[in-house]
């Protein structure tokens, strides 16, 4: 499952000097966000009757160290013939440039270690190149995109603008770490919080803050052949400093919701000192 994509989405515009960093902007909110995953629903070609399971979403940095995330998604999978418990864990790095993002994903299944993958990302004049360490030894040259955090910063600056649709493209080192993919994004009309928001007694002081919703479809641009439909897509509530919540992700075949529960605010860093 693509779950790391999903997480790094659903929960980063450079500054007047040409010396500052490239996240100057806007102000992110560093957090941890708890997730409880439930089935949505499910075609009876998937075999799934059930899932339930627990996402943890945490994020720290600033634009002048760069940005760490750690990211946990337990689920368990039920279906007609069997039960399975599947855990993947992932840390990555971007630095405050957004030209290199370093990333180890460790996947599990019914708790044995099915897959891991490592490696880091380089931006270069021509693309990008990926250098992964594991499973094995290899080096790929990818075309020209950008990393979560940049994305992410990307999608409140046009939600800002009153931007309601646009495509772009990423990397974020999931699966095999082999592939850019293309995104469409559509933003919605600006919201007022509530305080009788399901969400509301974990967002706290947040409940009543404004929020885009924002649907993102990701499309393997490497497929061959056949109509062009997205691998899969995601819908979510953004805030404005970067917490997202009530998570739809769709693979096609099943949707699971994703529904916050707890959310602890991180001190923000210092602003980044002149240079």
């Amino acid at each position: 499952m693509r779950a790391t994509r999903l997480a790094l989405h659903a929960v980063l515009l450079s500054a007047a000097l040409p010396m500052a960093p490239a996240f100057a902007a806007p102000a992110l909110q560093a957090h941890r966000a708890v997730y409880d995953l439930t089935l949505n629903k499910a075609s009876d070609q998937s075999g799934i009757t059930g899932i339930s399971g627990r996402m943890v979403y945490e994020f720290n940095g600033s634009a002048c160290e760069g940005y760490t995330v750690k990211f946990r998604f337990v689920t368990q999978i039920v279906t007609n013939e069997s039960t399975r418990l599947t855990d993947q864990q992932t840390t990555t790095f971007e630095d405050p440039e957004g030209k290199t993002f370093s990333f180890v994903t460790k996947s599990f299944v019914d708790q044995n270690l099915s897959k891991e993958v490592k490696g880091i990302a380089t931006k270069q004049s021509n693309g990008l190149k990926v250098d992964i360490d594991k499973p094995e030894k290899n080096s790929l040259e990818l075309a020209a995109t950008q990393f979560p955090t940049q994305h992410l910063v990307e999608l409140i600056g046009k939600a800002e603008k009153g931007e309601k649709f646009y495509e772009t493209n990423l990397f974020d080192g999931s699966e095999d770490a082999n592939k850019v993919m293309t995104t469409t994004v559509i933003v919605g009309k600006k919201t007022d919080g509530s305080s009788t928001d399901p969400e509301a007694p974990a967002l706290a002081k947040l409940a009543t803050d404004q929020y885009w919703p924002v649907d993102i479809a990701y499309f393997d641009d490497t497929a061959k052949g056949g109509e062009e439909v997205p691998e899969y897509r995601i819908s979510f509530k953004l805030h404005e400093n970067g917490i997202t919540r009530d998570l739809v992700m769709d693979y096609g075949d099943f949707s699971m919701t994703g529904k916050l529960v707890n959310l602890s605010l991180f001190d923000q860093t210092k602003p980044c000192p002149a240079k």
